[in-house]
């Protein structure tokens, strides 16, 4: 929740009839070391907000495990699913392992990482290295230029769910939305969180993941050329991953609550404010 977004929820408030306000956050939040932060908070919700979608499956993770106040929230919380694509169409190009770094403002270490262990691969590999779009065109240039044979280097792939779903093994941060990508496509996943400046979420998702047999981790720590290659081989001969059942229908289902909170209120307040219309799950 951005404070500064204040001014105009309570300008939106102020019309009449009070509209029905909603706000969503991922399942696993950023740990907050301002004091009073969390207070603020709660504070914002309970003074303005009917109801907190929750983009998660609580299976999987449930919002006070990384926000220690969810027990005061008065507003109504509700849990989506986790918000993934649809399943991609299978591709003809297969790699044995596929690197992505996001946008590629924050991963020259799995990058620069990539390109050695590649170098000093004794195998036949297939290599892809996506580093996203974010990196800098010089460093793209030089890291293109570092490639060998068996890799292929790119800054961005619009078929880079297609990808996931021929890959041996996915190397990735542990993002949100990388990581609904490689569940919704189940291949072997290792992982690499980011953790410079004091961030958590990609550590903890991705160790609950490693816990659910669902991902290996390395630490960003021990990210060097050599700790690669050694997790990439322990990867391989590591056990298959086995079918989840998360819910990864998150955008359907934000639909779908919106449209019932929505009649359920406009039932309370008239017809006047709006109409409500029917679609099909779809539809959204």
């Amino acid at each position: 929740m951005r404070f500064e977004l204040l001014p105009l929820i309570e300008a939106i408030e102020a019309t009449s009839p009070r509209p029905l306000l909603a706000t969503s956050v991922r399942d696993i939040l950023q740990e907050r070391v301002k004091p009073g932060r969390n207070e603020e908070t709660i504070d914002l919700i309970n003074r303005h907000f009917d109801l907190v979608m929750v983009h998660g499956d609580p299976a999987f993770a449930t919002i006070d495990k990384t926000f220690p106040l969810a027990g005061a929230i008065r507003a109504e919380v509700t849990y989506t699913g986790l918000v993934a694509a649809p399943r991609s169409p299978a591709t003809s190009e297969r790699f044995d392992v596929l690197v992505s770094v996001g946008g590629g403002a924050a991963g020259k270490s799995l990058v620069s990482s990539t390109i050695a262990a590649a170098r000093n691969a004794n195998n036949a590999w297939k290599w892809c290295l996506i580093t996203g779009p974010n990196l800098p065109k010089e460093e793209f240039d030089a890291t293109a230029r570092d490639a060998t044979p068996g890799l292929s280097i790119f800054r961005f792939r619009e078929d880079f769910a297609s990808l996931l779903t021929g890959a041996r093994l996915s190397v990735s941060q542990a993002g949100y939305n990388t990581v609904c990508d490689v569940l919704r496509a189940g291949c072997r996943s290792l992982l690499v969180p980011f953790a410079a400046g004091g961030e958590t979420e990609q550590t903890v998702r991705a160790l609950m993941l490693e816990e659910l047999g669902l991902a290996t981790v390395l630490m960003e720590k021990d990210l060097t050329p050599e700790g690669l290659a050694k997790a990439i081989e322990q990867a391989f001969v590591g056990p298959t991953p086995p079918a989840h059942r998360l819910d990864l229908e998150g955008a359907r289902q934000s639909a779908k609550i919106l449209r019932e909170r929505y009649r359920t209120w406009s039932l309370k307040v008239g017809s006047s404010f709006g109409k409500v219309y029917d679609q099909t799950d779809d539809g959204f």
